[in-house]
């Protein structure tokens, strides 16, 4: 399991692209657990995905050569600075 992730962290998808996540939400019909969160490139869009998948290991079967163990992992905290 990825280390501990909540609100204001930035996290890099396996595939390379970096979001923020916003907050924790729940499904009014399911009350599965989702995460929010944002793109921070292009149109910078915002997403919702069930926290079971946010937080699952990457597919090897699919991804084989994936450089990284988790679909996403934590880049920075919330409130630290950025690189460059």
């Amino acid at each position: 399991m990825p280390e501990r992730m909540g609100p204001g962290d930035v996290v890099r998808h396996f595939k390379g692209n970096e979001y923020e996540i916003l907050c924790f939400a729940t499904d009014s019909e399911t009350r599965e657990e989702m995460v929010v969160y944002r793109a921070l490139y292009g149109e910078r869009g915002v997403w919702v995905r069930p926290k079971a998948m946010f937080f699952s290991p990457v597919d090897r079967e699919k991804y084989p050569d994936a450089p990284q163990t988790y679909r996403f992992e934590r880049v920075r905290g919330a409130g630290e600075a950025s690189e460059g």
